[in-house]
């Protein structure tokens, strides 16, 4: 079982900045990617960003050049860090992992983390 701990929610003024951190841990053999989602009222949870072991990154077409994820494979961290924040960002935000079922399996298993508030209002 993998567990993930989440913090940087907050309360931000448009325009403003939040920097969110996720650390993941208990029984990791090695770990395929980690990312972040979030959900507003009312809607499906949403991929925001995303990174694999290897760097590679792909991001939502709302938060691109605003939004940076960024990992250490060392410390089974990732982050996001959050710039220009609009209204539309409010939602919770989640931290996401991907991790082989066993070793050596082709199924992925994923796990979240309890989620985050994040809102950004005046």
């Amino acid at each position: 079982q993998v567990q993930l701990v989440e913090s940087g929610g907050g309360l931000v003024q448009p325009g403003g900045s939040l920097r969110l951190s996720c650390a993941a841990s208990g029984s990791i053999s090695s770990i395929k990617g980690m990312g972040w989602y979030r959900q507003a009222p009312g809607k499906e949870r949403e991929l925001v960003a995303d990174i694999t072991s290897g760097g590679t990154t792909i991001y939502a077409d709302s938060v691109k050049g605003r939004f940076t994820i960024s990992r250490d494979n060392a410390k089974n961290t990732v982050s996001l860090q959050m710039n220009s924040l609009k209204s539309e960002d409010t939602a919770v935000y989640y931290c996401n992992t991907r991790v082989p079922r066993s070793i050596g399996s082709m199924i992925t298993s994923y796990y979240w983390g309890q989620g985050t508030q994040v809102t950004v209002s005046s």
